[in-house]
């Protein structure tokens, strides 16, 4: 594998000696410590000299203090925290060539050739006109005699890395950038709360939420929360706006509907351009409605708290992707930016990324609102299009459309992000006239034909509520099959979604395998992966696995808390998963975890054993609190409790033990953004197979082409992309024992765990294996 395309084996200590700074610049987001702790853990660990560059540019400008050497205990506990430790500052010094001038002056006379940068375009654009005048700043510098020669020739090349540091997810190029998932949250959680009071006094909430010219905030917590109305940059409402709105609210109330939401970009316009401002919208409900309005700005309370899994997670990724690429670069090679495509860290020129980011706030300074969402890319219209529907009041009949007649059953464990699911299938199957059948408990109220039918309205507020409302259990088809046959016939069922785990994969196999002795399984079928355990094949991620996350890194922080200002001590958590060791890796690295135990990855005593002894050296420099993770089938004999007792016996005299088993609370909580969008999205896409497969002559229920794999699909999300993958071929993919697929993407992120927790010992020998991708990609956020 050390010879793949897209994998290289990087030597502990192969770049000895090379010097490496980072920074932060703009506005703060969560996150940006994560990146910060992986580019200095990374760096120790290549073998190079890294430093902290205080206060942003201003504090390359001034030098002194504010350049100082970084060691691996200076970003110790620091993952969790929002904001940036190493400061951020506006600078106005290094927009001019004096300024950069001192710049450069404090990097050659620390031997600095390697920049990260973390931040907005702003940030990343003046990182690219440093390094290219950075030749004629050292020959100035070197005429004026700031700097002799030998140091000139030394660092005479200067290669930069950006990574982009933003909530507003503003920038071109990548998938999402550092601090959006937390910002997201902060937004939700406040109109979570909201909610519950508008409710009580029936009253209308208007919400003006951060993002500058980027309506990307706005738009997804509209569609987290079903605001019944979002007014964003780049779909400016038509000049009869007030009107439209005043209907549309009036007509909930009329509806029986106690509160009303309304969100609000705080760079809004209307067609005209001009500002839409939170109090005329409160003067056009008050002046028509005479509702009882009020006005929440959320301001820096996005930016503020601890971050959420994701983000820990990519500026990890990120930050120890960007100290690669800068090794591997060649001297004076052209700035790279670090992104997110899908699951995959990848590396785009710099420039390009920042060009097409400027061309989208161009379109909108031109007023041509079609070209700025194009650009935004086909997730964000894919967004709008989605919210629109979904908040309609009820749906519009169709002629020309027939009516048809569909299922939806859970089958397998509960997971954040199943109602919101429904909620959407049933919406979107409405809208094309047709009928959607709930069934109570899965499979056995499939057979039982417990249903009720779902209409429009019965469905309103479910996108917020974990669990799920219709039920589920673990029950697969198995010796029902005549039964269920029967009550698909009865009730005329023309396609069937199956949401769940590995048994709601396990189920659509088996009504495909017997489609030859029940006619009545040749419908179109669907399952959406909602599993917390992300165990599915088919799919890099499970509808409910980012809700679990969060609540796993929230505990572990909580836990370690616990701890503060007591002596020495190392927690030992179990978390769920089955034996799929997802959530310990995700988490592990989310948490910062000193090791993390996973059934995919062996592991014996002599393992444990030195992981126990790296975390007595580590206590003996100065740590405090350790953590390790545990997958609840990791390993049969090498039990939670044995670990626990292995660690307090070989810790003796180090560090105390505590355990944790964190249970079915990982079930729990409301759905994160993520997944409420998420499962949003994928039923929609699931509804509108389902009635393509049904409106289709070629496919019909009565045709021999039904027997097609195709009919019979997993909709996952793999690459960028949701894609309907025949259950046939999943088939050979998956190991049906541990109920797990044969291979897993984050795999690839168990080296990054322990060079990050100063471990010694790294698979595949001293050195680390690293995946990459180094390629251009079309712009803009994708589904």
């Amino acid at each position: 594998m050390k010879n793949d395309p897209g994998h290289k084996f990087i030597q502990r200590g192969a770049y000895k000696g090379k010097g490496i700074a980072v920074f932060t610049s703009g506005g703060d987001s969560q996150g940006m410590n994560a990146a910060v702790r992986a580019v200095v853990r990374t760096a120790i660990y290549l073998g190079c000299k890294v430093y902290f560059i205080k206060e942003g540019y201003q504090g390359m400008v001034d030098g002194g203090d504010n350049i100082v050497e970084a060691d691996w205990s200076s970003v110790s506990s620091i993952i969790h925290m929002g904001g940036t430790i190493i400061g951020s500052a506006r600078c106005m010094d290094f927009k001019e060539r004096w300024g950069r001038l001192k710049a450069a002056e404090n990097l050659v006379k620390r031997g600095i050739t390697n920049l990260v940068a973390i931040g907005g375009d702003g940030t990343l654009t003046g990182a690219d006109t440093f390094r290219s005048e950075y030749s004629s700043l050292l020959d100035e510098l070197e005429s004026t005699g700031r700097i002799t020669k030998d140091e000139r020739e030394k660092n005479k090349y200067l290669n930069v890395c950006g990574l982009v540091g933003s909530i507003d997810n503003d920038f071109c190029g990548t998938d999402m950038t550092i601090g959006t998932a937390s910002a997201l949250r902060r937004i939700i959680e406040a109109l979570d709360a909201i909610s519950s009071t508008a409710y009580s006094h029936q009253r209308t909430f208007i919400m003006e939420v951060m993002g500058r010219q980027c309506g990307y905030l706005a738009l997804l917590s509209a569609m987290a929360s079903e605001a019944d109305y979002v007014f964003i940059p780049e779909d400016p409402p038509k000049q009869n706006w007030p009107e439209k709105m005043c209907k549309k609210l009036k007509q909930e109330r009329d509806m029986g509907k106690r509160l009303n939401i309304i969100i609000l970009a705080e760079g809004a316009v209307d067609v005209e351009g001009q500002p839409i401002t939170a109090e005329q919208i409160k003067k056009v409900v008050v002046d028509n409605l005479q509702q009882d309005t009020r006005i929440t700005i959320l301001g820096h309370v996005q930016r503020g708290g601890n971050s959420v899994a994701f983000d820990r997670v990519l500026g990890s990724r990120m930050g120890a992707e960007a100290v690669m690429a800068l090794m591997e670069a060649e001297d004076g090679a052209p700035p790279c930016l670090i992104s997110l495509e899908g699951n995959q860290a990848v590396r785009l020129p710099l420039m390009e990324c920042v060009k097409q980011t400027k061309a989208v706030a161009e379109a909108m300074n031109s007023k041509n609102w079609a070209k700025a969402i194009e650009l935004r890319g086909r997730s964000f219209s894919r967004n709008l299009e989605t919210y629109k529907l979904l908040t309609r009041l009820k749906p519009t009949v169709n002629e020309s459309e027939k009516p048809v007649t569909v299922a939806v059953i859970h089958v397998g464990a509960p997971a954040c992000g199943m109602n919101a699911a429904v909620r959407s299938f049933v919406r979107n199957i409405a809208w094309h006239s047709g009928t959607v059948l709930g069934f109570q408990n899965g499979i056995e109220g499939l057979a039982e034909g417990n249903y009720k039918i779902l209409t429009w309205r019965d469905v309103t507020g479910w996108v917020s509520v974990g669990g799920c409302y219709l039920g589920t259990k673990r029950t697969t088809p198995d010796k029902k099959f005549p039964e269920i046959a029967a009550k698909i016939k009865e009730l005329n069922i023309q396609g069937i979604l199956i949401i769940g785990g590995f048994e709601a994969f396990q189920t659509l196999l088996q009504f495909f395998e017997n489609r030859q002795n029940y006619p009545e399984f040749m419908i179109p079928m669907v399952v959406i992966p909602s599993t917390i355990s992300n165990n599915v094949p088919g799919t890099e991620l499970s509808i409910g696995c980012d809700t679990a996350l969060n609540e796993i890194t929230e505990i572990c922080d909580r836990i370690r808390l616990s701890a503060q200002g007591t002596k020495r001590r190392v927690f030992i958590v179990e978390v769920m998963g089955g034996h799929c060791g997802y959530l310990a890796t995700l988490a592990g690295l989310a948490g910062g975890a000193d090791a993390t135990y996973i059934h995919e990855e062996s592991f014996n005593v002599k393992d444990i054993q030195q992981d126990c002894y790296q975390l007595a050296v580590k206590m003996a420099e100065g740590v405090q609190r350790g953590l390790v993770l545990r997958n609840e089938k990791a390993s049969t004999n090498y039990s939670t409790d044995f670990i626990h007792r292995l660690y307090s016996e070989e810790g003796k005299g180090v560090f105390s033990t505590r355990m944790n088993v964190l249970g079915h609370m990982q079930q729990g909580s409301t759905p994160t953004p993520f997944d409420r969008t998420f499962a949003t999205k994928m039923a929609a896409k699931a509804a509108e197979f389902i009635l393509n497969h049904i409106n289709n002559p070629s496919t019909c229920a009565t045709s021999k082409a039904l027997y097609d794999p195709q009919t019979a699909c997993l909709l996952g999300m793999l690459k960028r992309q949701y894609k309907f993958t025949p259950i046939m071929e999943l088939k050979t993919q998956c190991n049906f024992e541990f109920r797990c697929p044969n291979e897993n993407w984050w795999l690839k992120l168990r080296p990054l765990i322990r060079i990050l927790g100063k471990h010694k010992s790294v698979p595949g020998g001293d050195g680390i294996l690293m995946t990459f991708e180094d390629r251009k990609t079309d712009w803009g956020h994708h589904d």
